[in-house]
C-alpha cells in the first residue's frame, strides 16, 4: 500500500475531516513525509489545516505536552503523527475534554517502511466496532481480569470502578478520540496487577520478542525480568524512561485487527493483532486511570486465554462469545 492511501484512510475515513475543521497535525523531523501526505489530503476537505513540530523526538516527547496542557487549543482536530503515542498525554485529555477529535498515530516502525503504508490500516473498523461491542458487554460488568496462557502466563488484574473503551481509529466511534491500534482497552487498578507474563510477542517499540521471556508482577509492578537476551533489552530500555513509575501496568489490551501481525516490525501492528493480547505501562490517564509517568508502552503476548470474572472470552486468542451484541 502506497503512503498515499494510508493517508487517504486516515483522513476520510477516521478523522472524517469537515470543511469546518480546524486541523493540527502534529509531528516530528523524522516523519515529514507522512505528515505532508496526511495534510495533502486533509487540504481536500479543509483550508485549515496546520503542521506543528515538535523538537523532542522518541519516547520523552510527550514530556511536553504534559507540561502545556493546552497546547491543541483552538483546533478543532488533532492528528498525533509522532514517533511515540501522544494519547496519554495531559494536552490531548484536554483537548478531548473540549471536544476536539483527537487521533493518536503513533509512527514507530523497526524496518524503516513508513506505517501508513502497512495493510493493517485497511481493516474493517465496523467489523472492529462489533466485535468490541461483544467483548465490553460483558467486561462491564466484571470486577476484574484473568489471562492465561499455554505457555505459562498467568495474570489476574483489577477493574472496579473503571470502564473499558475501544479504539478502532475512527474518533466518531471512540466519542471524540481513537488510536491506530484496534483494540479493547481497560484502564486497570494501577495496584492490582499479579502473578507472571511470559513475554511471547513484542515489546513495544522496541521489536519482537526474541524468545519467551518471564516477567513477574506484584501489587501492580513489574518486579522481576528474566535475564534472557530479551529481558536484558527491556531492562535497559525501561530503565531509560529514568521513572520508576514505568513499571506500573495501567492497562490490559485485546487485539482485534485481523489485519495485523505480532512480528516486531511496528508498534501498533504488534498491539492491535488480533489474537493477542498487551499490558500498557506507565501513564493512562486519558484511558481513565489515575497513573502520571514520563510515557506509556505495551508488552505483547500471543494466543491468550481471557476471563472477566469466571467467564471465557477469548481461547486461544479466538473470541468464542456465542451471541453478537447490538446497541
Amino acid at each position: 500500500m502506497q503512503i498515499e492511501e494510508g493517508a487517504k484512510i486516515i483522513i476520510q475515513r477516521w478523522v472524517r475531516v469537515r470543511f469546518w475543521d480546524r486541523l493540527l497535525i502534529v509531528t516530528d523531523e523524522a516523519h515529514m513525509r507522512e505528515a505532508e501526505a496526511l495534510q495533502h489530503q486533509a487540504l481536500k476537505a479543509t483550508r485549515s489545516t496546520n503542521l506543528l513540530i515538535v523538537e523532542r523526538s522518541g519516547k520523552h516527547a510527550g514530556v511536553f505536552f504534559d507540561e502545556h496542557p493546552q497546547a491543541f487549543q483552538g483546533y478543532t482536530a488533532i492528528i498525533a503523527a509522532t514517533e511515540y503515542s501522544l494519547v496519554t498525554t495531559k494536552a490531548a485529555k484536554t483537548a478531548i475534554e473540549r471536544g476536539a477529535k483527537f487521533l493518536s498515530l503513533p509512527l514507530s516502525t523497526n524496518t524503516g517502511q513508513s506505517m501508513l503504508s502497512f495493510d493493517f490500516l485497511k481493516m474493517d473498523v465496523k467489523k472492529s466496532k462489533l466485535m468490541a461491542q461483544v467483548i465490553m458487554k460483558y467486561i462491564r460488568s466484571s470486577s476484574g481480569m484473568r489471562v492465561t496462557t499455554e505457555t505459562g502466563t498467568d495474570l489476574r488484574f483489577g477493574k472496579r470502578g473503571r470502564t473499558p473503551g475501544f479504539f478502532n481509529g475512527v474518533v466518531k466511534d471512540g466519542k471524540g478520540f481513537s488510536s491506530a491500534s484496534i483494540e479493547v482497552y481497560i484502564p486497570i487498578e494501577e495496584t492490582k496487577t499479579e502473578g507472571v507474563m511470559i513475554l511471547d510477542g513484542s515489546l513495544g517499540y522496541i521489536g519482537e520478542a526474541k524468545e519467551p521471556t518471564r516477567i513477574l508482577f506484584s501489587e501492580g509492578r513489574v518486579t522481576d525480568i528474566e535475564e534472557t537476551p530479551t529481558g536484558i533489552r527491556l531492562k535497559e530500555y525501561m530503565e531509560s524512561y529514568q521513572d520508576p513509575r514505568i513499571y506500573i501496568a495501567g492497562e490490559l489490551g485485546i487485539g482485534l485487527n485481523s489485519y495485523s501481525r505480532c512480528v516486531g516490525e511496528c508498534y501498533i501492528e504488534d498491539e492491535s493483532a488480533y489474537g493477542t493480547f498487551h499490558v500498557g505501562l506507565g501513564r493512562n490517564i486519558a484511558l481513565g486511570g489515575t497513573q502520571e509517568a514520563n510515557g506509556h508502552f505495551d508488552l505483547v503476548v500471543r494466543n491468550p486465554d481471557i476471563y472477566a470474572d469466571n467467564r471465557k472470552l477469548m481461547q486461544s486468542g479466538k473470541i468464542i462469545i456465542p451471541e453478537p451484541v447490538f446497541y
